[in-house]
């Protein structure tokens, strides 16, 4: 049997549940697992674009530009200047990673363990 799982580490739909676990609570349980992951990842991978953007210098002027960058600094707001340096490429990328980093951390953390609860 082959686990084809986009959340890699949960059981798949197709295995049985444990014995404790009925299986309605277990679906339950998988979907919000999903979810957070999900909500998690989006959250990493818009810090993450606007890292990029900032290095790559992206046209500030540009919409999609603007609204990466208000996300990211909206999901960023409590790390804003943790880190300052005269490097201004490195200072982006520290303090808009740091979240990054720890949303990604703390989301499949709390993932994993409502899944095996």
């Amino acid at each position: 049997m082959s686990n084809i799982d986009p959340v890699s580490g949960y059981p798949a739909h197709d295995q049985q549940p444990g014995p404790a676990r009925p299986r309605d609570h277990q679906a339950t349980a998988r979907r919000t697992a999903l979810t957070i992951c999900t909500i998690a990842d989006v959250a990493a991978g818009l810090l993450g674009l606007w890292i990029v953007l900032y290095l790559l210098d992206a046209n500030r002027g540009n919409a999609f530009v603007q609204f990466v960058h208000g996300m990211a600094d909206w999901l960023s707001g409590w790390a804003q200047d943790i880190f300052v340096m005269d490097t201004e490429g490195l200072r982006v990328a520290l303090n808009y990673g740091l979240p990054a980093v720890l949303y990604l951390l703390i989301g499949h953390g709390i993932a994993l363990r409502i899944n095996r609860a």
